[in-house]
């Protein structure tokens, strides 16, 4: 039997919510509660389009020019955004994963990243994709093989949909204070601003508001929390459904993205990216940001965990 472009299929299912996790970068495919999309899906026989749903590792966002000193020694690694000369997401997006453990509302997938030129070190990464009555929760296991301390990230690259229309329409809250500047045409950090400090009206969503015709595509930190230190994006729909991305403090940035590209092609604004990271963007270069980048630092045989959860707001 022909094995699908986007991998294996791995169907979930627990009460209202639906959800299929394709082998091929760990990634969600679909997620649906009572038939409504909660993310923007792909086919099971295509190509994934970029990076919709993948698992993010061993760094999310860019390493810019694909440059980085990590123990006292330069390395370069491939350049996988041409347009922009950096190195995207890491390398484990295109890795086929295996399923050690699946259940009808639960898998667990594993992949190793092997040594290669520019990121030596051996890293295994276990995921778990649970689905229940609170939506579906993702959780990352990175455990370090090699000898030498490991640099390390990671993330999921999700574009929520909180119903009909597209991002224009639809309503965000965002509990961040600070928002990472970024070079317009590289998107390369420059430093962190108050969310309210330059453009308020482009970047400061701590009251839910309508959404716009703003274009963002920039990492935010300094997140508000409840009680339990959790964050939460709330992405609502003038109906008043949405879909909210929760996640704790191994996560202290996150992503968000309207989705812009070129008028009329595939994908333009149709799911707004809310991707909570582990590290800033560049964050393999932290010794050359003034603020905390959140780098994690491997240890040999040490494991970071992480984890994040998509709900629907009904």
């Amino acid at each position: 039997m022909r094995t699908l472009l986007s991998g294996t299929q791995h169907a979930l299912r627990a009460g209202d919510y639906e959800a299929v996790i394709s082998s091929v970068g760990a990634s969600l495919r679909s997620l649906t509660y009572d038939g409504r999309d909660l993310t923007v899906p792909f086919d099971a026989d295509e190509v994934r389009p970029s990076y919709r749903g993948a698992t993010l590792a061993p760094w999310p966002n860019r390493i810019v020019d694909g440059r980085f000193t990590f123990a006292g020694v330069e390395r370069q690694v491939a350049l996988t955004e041409p347009a922009r000369q950096h190195a995207l997401h890491g390398l484990g997006g295109w890795l086929d994963y295996e399923a050690i453990d699946k259940g009808p509302s639960h898998v667990t997938l594993t992949a190793t990243i092997v040594p290669q030129t520019g990121y030596p070190w051996r890293i295994v990464i276990e995921t778990t994709f649970s689905l229940d009555a609170d939506g579906v929760t993702q959780t990352v296991k990175a455990t370090n093989e090699s000898p030498d301390a490991a640099p390390w990230g990671t993330g999921p690259h999700p574009y929520l949909v909180a119903g009909a229309g597209h991002v224009d329409d639809w309503t965000l809250e965002l509990p961040a204070d600070e928002v990472l500047a970024v070079t317009p045409d590289r998107l390369s950090p420059i430093g962190l601003r108050p969310v309210d400090a330059d453009d308020p009206q482009r970047f400061d969503f701590r009251a839910a508001r309508q959404i716009g015709a703003v274009e963002i595509d920039h990492a935010y930190t300094a997140l508000t929390r409840d009680a339990d230190g959790l964050a939460r994006v709330r992405v609502t729909h003038t109906a008043g459904s949405g879909v909210e991305m929760v996640w704790d403090a191994a996560c202290p940035w996150v992503q968000i993205h309207t989705s812009d590209k070129a008028v009329g092609k595939p994908g333009h604004r149709t799911g707004l990216a809310v991707e909570p990271m582990t590290c800033a963007p560049d964050a393999f270069n932290a010794q050359a940001y003034d603020y905390d980048t959140g780098l994690i630092v491997l240890g040999p045989g040490a494991s970071a965990t992480s984890s994040w959860r998509i709900a629907a707001i009904a």
